[in-house]
């Protein structure tokens, strides 16, 4: 077990998890006289919303998830560290982390939680086993390998059942993940691969868009729901709405329709878009102080984002419930810059900010690479102008010029034409989530000390006398 801090006069700010949220505040905490310790359980900084071209071989991983260190480089009071968040002492102000068997303790006067959300299965978590969510690099990844393995599959089966199946690909949830996952799952089978296999035709490939409600992007309202549904449809993906999922499993998903009948799709590759969940962190908090959490896991906050009664501990992004403000990365940014200003407004002896309000600037969700929808206030946008109003947004909410750049020159290639250049999978990407669930605990062995190698010599010699 460590300690990070050393003994310092120095206001103490640690910030739990690399998001928007953590990370803006961490920038915004940048050459003010604090310390700032920011903990992530990963190294690097995620832009979920563009997760879904990573699993279908338009952009890399590297493109959406840059380095917190090299982002971070230049603020010099600014350090992180690598672990996963196992507890939260409030009385004593301390954050234990974890990493390959080490605990980390580190202090704080000041605390932000950004911990971000998680994939929600609605009580069901063995369905993830057989259908991964939409929330990681991980995921990502092992669903290019599923997706592009399963016509490798397809084009060496001889049995037509196995065949169908292997080109059935099931996406569960209708919003704009779900969208635009099935959307590009239906162009990648018509148009990258239609000509590249020689003893199956990908276009063949059936794709299914699940959901338990009775409308695509209910967000969005009737109008463009009704035309989201058309424009997948035309592009070959089966919308089936009021279909409700009732079992996962290795070769296909039941459903139950609203007139109570079941039935089963047959299918290897399943995507799971339908839930969100809050990090668990976020009820662990409020138990302990006596908070309300609702039931999605995010915490019924202060007005000024505060925990109730620790004033010194703040929740943002997808961990708050507060006049039902939308789960987006533009109110994690802001709730992050919130509560850096408010930390260093009371170092200083500032009146309090008003309370944290925000203006929900509207959805979009992309349908095609021609096409997108959005909802901003009053205005309704469709078409390819929504599709340029939908990369302007992405490309503004990314972080570092470089990706940018990434992003913008991907998305010209695969709108000029239909190659993807990300199209490496390898069966460790696939199988290492599920082989890593059934080993447990143990998935995580500590790292070599002094002295292990002498004390395993040992036990190797004992057992061979």
């Amino acid at each position: 077990m460590g300690d990070v801090s050393e003994t310092s006069a120095k206001h103490r700010v640690v910030i739990i998890g690399s998001g928007f949220g953590g990370l803006f505040a961490a920038k915004a905490l940048s050459g003010k006289d604090v310390e700032v310790t920011l903990v992530s359980r990963t190294g690097h900084h995620l832009f979920q919303p563009l997760l879904y071209r990573v699993a279908t071989g338009i952009l890399s991983e590297g493109d959406i998830a840059p380095a917190t260190r090299d982002i971070l480089a230049r603020d010099k009071n600014v350090r992180t560290i690598l672990g996963d968040v196992m507890d939260i002492d409030l009385e004593a102000r301390t954050v234990t982390s974890h990493s390959l068997g080490r605990e980390t303790v580190t202090p704080y006067d000041s605390l932000i939680i950004g911990a971000g959300a998680g994939q929600s299965y609605f009580g069901n978590d063995h369905f993830a086993r057989y259908a991964p969510g939409m929330k990681d690099i991980d995921n990502a990844l092992e669903l290019r390998g599923r997706i592009f393995g399963a016509f490798e599959l397809a084009e060496t089966t001889t049995d037509p059942r196995d065949r169908e199946r292997m080109l059935t690909f099931v996406v569960v949830g209708a919003g704009p993940t779900g969208v635009e996952m099935a959307g590009q799952i239906a162009e990648l089978s018509h148009k990258t691969l239609a000509h590249e296999f020689r003893h199956i035709n990908p276009r063949d490939a059936r794709v299914v868009l699940l959901d338990g409600a009775d409308t695509v992007l209910p967000t969005f309202g009737d109008r463009l729901g009704g035309k989201t549904r058309a424009s997948p449809e035309k592009r070959g993906v089966e919308v089936q709405l009021g279909a409700m999922v009732t079992q996962v499993d290795g070769t296909g998903i039941e459903v139950k329709d609203k007139d109570g009948t079941s039935r089963r799709i047959e299918s290897m590759t399943k995507v799971w878009a339908a839930g969100v969940a809050a990090s668990p962190l976020g009820k662990m908090v409020a138990d302990r102080a006596g908070a309300e959490v609702d039931r999605a896991g995010r915490v019924h906050v202060e007005e000024n984002l505060t925990l109730r009664g620790h004033p010194e501990v703040f929740l943002i992004g997808d961990m708050i419930n507060l006049k039902r403000y939308p789960g987006v990365a533009q109110l994690a940014i802001r709730g992050g810059r919130y509560a850096a200003k408010e930390i260093v407004g009371r170092l200083d002896g500032k009146e309090p900010q008003a309370p944290f309000k925000y203006f929900d600037k509207g959805s979009m969700a992309t349908i095609s690479k021609y096409s997108a929808v959005a909802s901003i206030g009053r205005i309704k946008l469709t078409g390819f102008i929504a599709r340029l109003a939908r990369l302007a947004v992405h490309l503004m909410a990314m972080v570092g010029f470089k990706n940018r750049i990434s992003t913008l020159l991907n998305w010209i290639i695969t709108f000029v034409g239909n190659n993807r250049n990300e199209r490496v999978t390898t069966m460790q990407q696939v199988f290492a989530r599920r082989a890593m669930e059934d080993l447990g605990p143990g998935a995580y062995p500590e790292l070599p000390r002094r002295g292990h190698e002498e004390q395993l010599e040992a036990e190797v010699q004992r057992d061979a006398s």
